[in-house]
């Protein structure tokens, strides 16, 4: 064998022992959020089977519920019996819905995901550009009133910015639609493809539709966006004044580089791969952390769906829907790390 094709073989070779190690490390982690999960809802003061049967219900009856739901067994049975259904795509059945939990959270996800992944891109398309600047105008009024609007993403509470937007902004302006996904009356017109409204109203060229979507979707995804933009700018302006403290950043100055060339060719470039992880992190905790917003705004997605499961005592779907949050920060953190060694071979 060549010496250049063992090489090539041996980084085959360690890259797939790479990606197992990674797969194991993603099947142990959602093993251990199973087990968070399971053992959460069966801690919590919330009795599921009164929700099945009702306050007044008799003890046989109460009883009765109980063993149909399998909660007279051992703990340890139960939650194995939990993993196999889960392995099996069953999340049980919703007491609220009388569906599946499963085909519930199908239908709910895409709203959150249609509505993170906007807020996401107003972060990052404002939040990256404010860092960058901040870092190259240090100190002065310009840094202190981005570092100000960074702080203020931390400090205001999403349902208080959520109603002040819709008094502002809907009630007032009119500038954008209410509450809800939709207007009533197009609700149900658009053919459902991938669930992602504003996607499968362009699809079925409804532009009415995409219309209402959009005009609804921008307030509750432009106040996600504004949490977003908080942590990334902060970010950004961090690593970024990292690198301009760099000799090579220092010897660009002094030959007289453009402050354009310098900023984003010679300092941005390498923190390019630092932002993949920062940006994974706040998507992530965008679509976990939507739950506020998505009451505020009545927005039909997986955080509305879990508040309102846990208002019923609705076990099965609390639980479901917490493990699918879970499961998708698991999936995006550790595809941020696979994004990460790919883009950078000294992270391997």
């Amino acid at each position: 064998m060549s010496p250049s094709l063992a090489a090539f073989g041996k980084r085959i070779s360690n890259r797939a022992r790479g990606l197992a190690g990674l797969l194991l490390t993603v099947a142990i982690t959602f093993i251990g959020l199973l087990a968070i999960t399971f053992f959460i809802g069966r801690v919590i003061p919330i009795d599921p089977v009164l929700a099945v049967v009702g306050d007044r219900a008799s003890t046989e009856t109460y009883n009765a519920a109980r063993e149909a739901m399998g909660l007279d067994r051992p703990m340890i049975v139960q939650f194995g019996s939990y993993i196999l259904d889960v392995l099996q795509g069953d999340l049980g059945r919703s007491v609220s819905t009388g569906r599946p939990v499963a085909e519930d959270l199908s239908r709910v996800f895409p709203a959150t995901l249609e509505m993170a992944t906007l807020g996401i891109i107003i972060g990052v398309v404002l939040g990256v550009p404010m860092g960058v600047y901040a870092a190259w105008r240090q100190g002065t009024w310009i840094d202190q009133v981005i570092r100000v609007v960074g702080l203020a993403g931390y400090a205001i509470p999403a349902f208080w910015l959520g109603l002040v937007g819709l008094v502002i902004f809907y009630a007032r302006l009119r500038w954008v639609g209410g509450p809800g996904r939709i207007d009533i009356f197009l609700d149900g017109m658009v053919p459902v493809r991938t669930g992602l409204l504003l996607i499968d109203s362009l699809l079925a060229g409804d532009m009415q539709s995409f219309h209402s979507a959009f005009r609804r979707i921008i307030l509750p995804a432009a106040i996600l966006g504004f949490f977003s933009l908080a942590y990334i700018s902060r970010m950004t302006r961090s690593f970024m004044l990292e690198q301009l403290g760099q000799e090579f950043i220092l010897t660009a100055r002094v030959k007289g580089a453009p402050p354009r060339i310098i900023l984003w060719r010679h300092a941005f470039r390498p923190i390019r791969i630092q932002l993949v992880t920062v940006v994974g992190l706040s998507y992530a905790a965008l679509l976990e952390g939507s739950v506020m917003i998505e009451t505020v705004f009545s927005w039909p997605g997986i955080g509305n769906y879990i508040t309102t499961a846990l208002l019923n005592a609705d076990m099965n779907a609390v639980l479901g829907g917490t493990l699918v949050i879970g499961a998708v920060f698991i999936i995006i953190n550790k595809g941020s790390d696979l994004l990460y060694s790919l883009l950078d071979p000294r992270a391997r």
